[in-house]
């Protein structure tokens, strides 16, 4: 195995020539990167509306917190259904055709799910838009890291990621709108999406490197092999965002109307929560090419965990569990990009789209473990139960760090 690690490596350093397909413009990176940048937004958006509108619905007509859960795991099932596959499209197609049906397969569904609200059905509809997330995510963090001189990946993985959590952040706020009309979230976010494709098909496409897999005669679970021994640590930060981001949006709405909470604060908390990631994605980013990124890691999650969990204590007075919300985000909510980050750091370029399929699958079992337990949690235990879940789950990331030792690092 590490010889077939180091042919890999110099294999990676041979072929660093552009594709036949890519632009000499010296504007197109740059444009490149905000087309992108602006279409996870947009995604994001979609992404963030759905989880609890839908789980505020099912609340409604009277599905219990734990099917709930499993209706909201559904999108992750999608996302870790397709990860094994996505991998091979993007290297023999490029990125632009893998985002682009992503994109179709999301716009889709969302024009699909108020016209008939059914439990299974919105089900199915969730693990199809799971499947479209994962397509546009995985070409996209795969076309920028690729891209992205190693001086400035946490940055631009940064504003990825904030880009995706301003998306995100926002489409809680739909919820409002369903006390006017229930069509009205669905109709805002199929326009934002039909704007992300037309957005998207400006770009001229592009691919990875797939030459390289073969040159280095590594097979696919040789690669997933060394990618999880080098990286274990790096990938869970991505099961970690993972659980929170759906536990969060997939059952804090629940958790809320049982305990008093109306809808209007509850999507004012769940907004406060990823406001609080937006403003601290960017310097977080920056700070994690100064000082590294396992030692950040470390400092976000174990005071995030004491953060989040000291939550419970302040439950009685909204603007206190404002700031707490507020505060957690800011801590946690770039737990996803620095993972990304960290993935780069530590493997050639030849092995990430190998690298981001992991964290792909780690994303996803986290996402349907979150809801599925934090469903549990609210029907089992008394109040403070969804708080503990999570900042448990956090203070695992933390603990498991203490023991990870890097390797040596690739640009």
């Amino acid at each position: 195995m590490g010889e077939s690690l180091q042919a890999t490596e110099q294999s990676s350093k041979q072929y660093t020539q552009p594709a036949p397909d890519q632009t000499t413009s010296p504007n197109q990176p740059t444009y490149r990167f905000v087309v992108l940048v602006v279409m996870v937004g947009i995604a994001g958006f979609s992404q963030g509306m759905l989880l609890p509108v839908l789980a505020v619905m099912l609340e409604g007509i009277g599905v219990p917190p734990a099917l709930n859960g499993l209706n909201a795991a559904a999108l992750y099932i999608g996302i870790l259904l397709a990860s094994p596959f996505i991998e091979a499209p993007v290297r023999k197609y490029g990125y632009k055709p893998v985002i682009v049906t992503g994109l179709t397969l999301v716009l889709v569904s969302i024009i699909l799910f108020p016209f008939w609200q059914v439990f299974w059905f919105w089900f199915m509809l969730r693990v199809i838009v799971g499947m479209g997330d994962n397509m546009i995510h995985f070409a996209t963090q795969v076309w920028i890291t690729s891209t992205s001189p190693p001086e400035k990946r946490g940055r631009q993985i940064a504003i990825y990621g904030l880009a995706f959590g301003l998306g995100f952040g926002i489409g809680p706020l739909m919820m409002h709108l369903l006390t006017i009309n229930e069509l009205l979230p669905f109709v805002v976010a199929t326009v934002t999406n039909v704007l992300a494709w037309l957005m998207l098909i400006t770009l001229r496409n592009e691919r990875p490197e797939s030459h390289v897999e073969t040159a280095s005669g590594l097979g696919t679970w040789q690669r997933y092999r060394i990618v999880f021994k080098r990286c274990w640590f790096a990938l869970l930060p991505c099961f970690g965002y993972g659980f929170l981001e759906a536990a969060l949006h997939g059952n804090f709405p629940v958790y809320a109307l049982r305990s008093g909470i109306d809808i209007s604060w509850s999507a004012i908390l769940l907004t406060s929560f990823v406001a609080g990631s937006l403003i601290t994605q960017l310097p977080l980013g920056i700070l994690s090419d100064r000082i590294g990124r396992r030692r950040l890691l470390l400092i976000v999650t174990g005071t995030g965990a004491l953060t989040f969990i000291s939550s419970v204590l302040v439950e009685h007075n909204m603007w206190l569990l404002l700031g707490t919300f507020a505060i957690t985000g800011a801590l946690i909510g770039s737990l996803f990009s620095l993972g990304i980050a960290y993935l780069a750091d530590l493997l050639p370029k030849s092995l990430l789209p190998t690298a981001n399929v992991l964290a792909g699958i780690c994303f996803a079992i986290g996402s349907i473990v979150g809801p599925l337990v934090g469903g549990l949690f609210i029907q089992w235990f008394a109040k403070g139960s969804l708080y503990y879940a999570i900042g448990g789950m956090l203070l695992f990331i933390f603990i498991s760090g203490l023991g990870f030792k890097e390797q040596r690092r690739f640009t």
